[in-house]
């Protein structure tokens, strides 16, 4: 006789709803207020329907099935030709053709956009800053597919060396259409481009690569090569383009490969970027990253022979710029669920989010969250005002510095907010499964573009060529005799910046110059009770080594409160 099964055991409860369908724009207010104070005449209407496009429920679909059904690659096809093509999931182009229709992949060099800036701060459009709290968003959505979107903006501007090239290809760079196909540039009405720096000696030390270019001729695109060689890391290889570092004759110069040849052909051929394989990475897993083997490959010059090594520095500090906010982004996701989780979730007969001990670890990492955020829009609206001395001064000091702070804090950032939900957070199904994505995708942005050594060396390197304690003195200046912490440190670093010659103290350089621009911008856009938290933790010494660690006369409620993402369940935090 066949068993009935009790009901009961099968009733849910205690387990939280999933945070879906609401505006990840709207409901962040770090984020508003930073906008606010960076650019207060900004344009909000598109961040706002974004905010609410990829808060959906649809969306969030499309990116677990992006990252569940990782691409794949085909060499060849059934007659054993070589196609060298990447098949993604159905749901990846989807993501691209919503990241792209966004704009972030070319909006700042499109039209007006790309005029210079006007020395009024407060007029100007500043498509950067917008650009920057766009891509943040959609990182909490999903952010390995940003790669080739990310990569497309820093590669855009560099092609301008190329002036041939850069007028057939610069508009299809910002036009907002996605086109995955891989055909002749000619025939889509959108292209994106990627990078290939890496080989398998190393990829920071980029002059020690291998490849090599040789010059064939010379047509309407200029001084045309072939390039033999190979690349160790080759990202979104279905991109349309790629800028690749070779050695000419004058040393190691920058290359425009494109995937399909202008031959003259009506569909065009494919060039001689052969994929050898795909990498199979910790996260990331929407996002193709490939070895390739350039056999013969045509490419032409971008710039000067010999003059890799400067073009490739400028890409890298955009893309930089990109890691500081992918990871702000993350950490915004991770605070937000591990928010909706202890809000809703029950133990010892109250909710999880009023227990002290949880209070102190949500509020811990609110502030770390939204400092990470101020950090970060600050860096953006510097890249708006290239034409300001201090701002060419302030984008060559933060690169290196919120890339490295930032980036250095996100995975124990998302290892703590995995806590918070307890073994809901380290499943990979469904919505729960998000936070495990966010904590594998968390190393990524401190590695990619310059590990944490590269960034400290590079901000020694910005230390040396202009006025930078003027210039970091003037920047905080509006925060002076707020919080003596603050003051404390402040008044120290203009004598440590001068001084920084010694290598072995480049990361703490880099940690507290992070600090002290963090501490200084919540003074000026966020609540007292996040800037007097965020000094008396960092820069007073008031704090642990572990998040959760605050000074019991913080105000855990006013700081919670000022983090959660959906209106619905603010009223559940105690005053």
């Amino acid at each position: 006789m066949q068993a009935t099964a009790n009901p009961s055991t099968h009733e849910v409860f205690n387990q939280p709803q999933p945070l879906t369908d609401y505006n990840l724009f709207e409901t962040n207010r770090g984020l508003k207020d930073a906008l606010k104070f960076n650019a207060p005449q900004l344009e909000l209407t598109a961040l706002r329907h974004l905010g609410e496009t990829i808060g959906s429920e649809a969306m969030q679909g499309h990116a677990r099935l992006a990252n569940t059904h990782p691409p794949q690659l085909h060499t060849h096809d059934r007659f054993g030709r070589r196609i060298d093509e990447v098949e993604f999931h159905p749901s990846y182009h989807v993501l691209m053709t919503a990241a792209v229709g966004a704009g972030l992949h070319g909006t700042p060099w499109a039209g007006a956009a790309s005029a210079a800036p006007s020395p009024d701060l407060s007029s100007h459009l500043s498509p950067h800053l917008h650009r920057a709290a766009a891509f943040t968003m959609f990182t909490e959505l999903e952010p390995s597919m940003l790669c080739p979107i990310s990569m497309s903006y820093a590669a855009t501007p560099a092609l301008r060396s190329n002036p041939a090239i850069y007028a057939e290809w610069g508009p299809k760079l910002t036009s907002l259409g996605y086109d995955p196909a891989l055909k002749l540039f000619s025939h889509k009405a959108g292209v994106t481009m990627g990078m290939g720096m890496t080989e398998k000696q190393g990829g920071s030390d980029v002059r020690a690569n291998t490849t090599t270019a040789t010059r064939v001729g010379n047509d309407a695109w200029g001084e045309r090569y072939s390039l033999v060689g190979h690349k160790w890391f080759f990202s979104a290889p279905m991109c349309d383009a790629f800028l690749v570092l070779a050695q000419a004759p004058a040393g190691l110069t920058c290359f425009f490969l494109p995937r399909v040849l202008p031959d003259g052909s009506f569909n065009g051929s494919l060039n001689a970027l052969y994929i050898q394989r795909l990498k199979d990475k910790l996260g990331n897993k929407a996002n193709a990253s490939s070895e390739v083997e350039f056999h013969g490959a045509t490419a032409w010059l971008v710039g000067e022979e010999g003059r890799g090594i400067p073009q490739i520095l400028e890409m890298g500090t955009m893309t930089r710029l990109d890691c500081a906010l992918g990871t702000s982004g993350l950490m915004r996701n991770a605070l937000s669920l591990a928010l909706n989780h202890t809000s809703q979730r029950c133990a010892f007969g109250k909710p999880l989010i009023v227990q002290p001990l949880m209070q102190n670890v949500l509020a811990d990492l609110a502030i770390e969250s939204e400092a990470a955020t101020a950090l970060s829009m600050r860096l953006a609206r510097a890249f708006d005002h290239q034409n300001i001395e201090h701002e060419k001064v302030m984008a060559r000091l933060l690169t290196p510095v919120a890339k490295f702070w930032i980036c250095k804090r996100g995975s124990h950032f998302a290892q703590e907010a995995m806590e918070c939900l307890g073994g809901n957070g380290y499943v990979e199904e469904h919505g729960e499964g998000i936070m495990a994505r966010t904590y594998r995708e968390m190393p990524l942005n401190s590695i990619w573009e310059g590990a944490g050594n590269i960034m400290a060396i590079d901000l020694m390197r910005a230390l040396r060529k202009a006025d930078t304690a003027a210039a970091l003195a003037h920047e905080l200046a509006p925060a002076k005799g707020a919080h003596p912490a603050l003051d404390r440190m402040a008044a120290a670093l203009p004598l440590r910046v001068d001084e920084a010659c010694d290598e072995m103290g480049a990361r703490r350089l880099a940690q507290d110059v992070a600090l002290v621009v963090q501490a200084a911008l919540l003074y000026q856009h966020s609540t007292p009770a996040v800037f007097s938290a965020f000094c008396t933790s960092r820069l007073g010494g008031d704090w642990g080594y572990a998040f959760g660690t605050l000074p019991s006369r913080v105000d855990f409620s006013g700081i919670i409160a000022r983090a959660m993402p959906t209106y619905h369940i603010e009223n559940q935090v105690p005053n």
